[in-house]
């Protein structure tokens, strides 16, 4: 599997992508916001590809690794590759908690728990505003013009 380039988006381009994010992706995406449990367009989706990065378009978690957790939002058992994913402590709203960004842009996605399913014993619980998904047999986003992998369909 091709690897993706993980430098950030410049300043341009990360005024550009701002300017066109909806209010709430703003809020999740940049201010670390949570949309409400069981209204996420991805919470139902079942269909075959690649959940990627709302706001540069990285690869984030495959179909594949997606189960239904009842938790209202959409939930992954393993990353698409450990390096696109930051993990950091989170102590806000007086628990800990691991909070998951995108290791490119640092866009907020969600959170990390322990008690997801086999084989990795993982719930990572998601926005589905933070991410954007294409689907099996189509290109995936490229986002930053960053030219292959991206743009490219995933064998």
């Amino acid at each position: 599997m091709p690897a993706f380039d993980l430098t950030p988006p410049s300043a341009e381009q990360r005024a550009a992508i701002t300017a066109e994010l909806t209010e709430q992706e703003r809020h999740v995406l940049l201010q670390h916001g949570t949309e409400a449990p069981f209204c996420g367009v991805f919470l139902d989706n079942h269909k075959d590809g690649v959940y990627t990065c709302r706001f540069c378009g990285l690869p984030l978690f495959r179909s594949s690794a997606k189960f239904d957790s009842g938790t209202g939002w959409p939930s992954f058992f393993q990353p698409f590759d450990e390096q696109y994913i930051r993990r950091i402590r989170d102590s806000s709203y007086g628990m800990i908690r691991v909070e998951e960004v995108c290791a490119r842009c640092g866009s907020h996605l969600g959170h990390v728990f322990p008690d997801g399913p086999p084989p990795t014993g993982e719930r990572h619980c998601l926005n589905s505003v933070s991410l954007a998904f294409t689907e099996q047999g189509q290109p995936l986003p490229d986002v930053l013009g960053r030219g292959p992998p991206e743009g490219q369909v995933l064998g």
